[in-house]
């Protein structure tokens, strides 16, 4: 595994290393080894594509967890074994669909002439906007990651006795507290698990900004697609890259441990 993982990682430093040189394709071989790719990075304009890239995926992941928790409890707890087996036929269905075809779905639904357009106008937003740029890019990174997250809740909630739903109402504790406590507390490692997979996916996503951002939206997974193809700076969208992945990760490892401080707290 380590030439599959690693090999490519170390690769793309190395890269993200060298000098650019206008005109040719990759960085100069020759040159020595400099960290300026990563200096330029650091410029206020590129601070615009990695906020756009953490907010709107923080908001599209969140929206997915919020609306695929209670998809995923109605399935485990409230449906019936047929409409169990249609409904999770049908989320893994929706994951065979190409993306391509599922964001332009979400742009003839929700666009200027589609049956929902009234959606944007009555959140008070021109589709025509910047924000009905932004809001078509988290449509779009919903429609990918809501059937991921609702799949992955369906077997922590699976996993959970409904006794002790039971016994938590049978002592006294009203529906509603047994659901936020007992059931939400106790499905936290999933719901991290779940939010971890759509933020992922939502970060590193390419298509969705491009069809769909309409300028206005760019991820920085855009920016080093087009550094790679329409300029070949590798060594500069290399070095996106690099900055990317070690923001990522910090931000996981930072979430990580104050979802694990939050329920060792709740559950003292």
């Amino acid at each position: 595994m380590a030439p599959l993982l690693l090999g490519p990682l170390l690769a793309l430093l190395h890269e993200s290393l060298k000098p650019y040189v206008g005109g040719r394709i990759g960085g100069d071989d020759a040159g020595a080894l400099t960290l300026a790719n990563y200096a330029e990075i650091a410029a206020p304009e590129y601070v615009r594509y990695f906020l756009d890239t953490f907010r709107v995926g923080l908001i599209s992941s969140g929206l997915a967890l919020v609306l695929g928790f209670p998809m995923a409890h109605f399935i485990v707890r409230r449906a019936s074994p047929p409409v169990r087996r249609l409904l999770i036929g049908g989320l893994v269905g929706t994951l065979f669909l190409s993306l391509i075809v599922r964001v332009y779905a979400i742009s003839m639904t929700f666009g200027p002439l589609g049956p929902l357009s009234g959606f944007s106008r009555l959140l008070g937003i021109k589709s025509n906007s910047p924000d009905g740029a932004e809001l078509m890019v988290v449509l779009g990174l919903m429609n990918t990651t809501l059937p991921l997250v609702a799949l992955t809740l369906i077997g922590t909630l699976q996993n959970i006795n409904p006794r002790l739903e039971e016994a938590a109402m049978s002592l006294g504790a009203p529906r509603w507290k047994t659901f936020f406590l007992v059931t939400v507390m106790m499905c936290l490692p999933g719901i991290l698990s779940a939010g971890i997979i759509a933020y992922a996916f939502c970060i590193s996503n390419l298509v969705v900004p491009m069809l769909v951002g309409r300028g206005f939206i760019l991820f920085v997974s855009n920016l080093i697609y087009a550094r790679f193809s329409e300029v070949a700076n590798f060594p500069g969208g290399a070095a996106l890259s690099i900055a990317m992945m070690v923001i990522s990760v910090g931000l996981f490892y930072g979430l990580l441990h104050l979802v694990r401080s939050t329920w060792q707290e709740a559950g003292k």
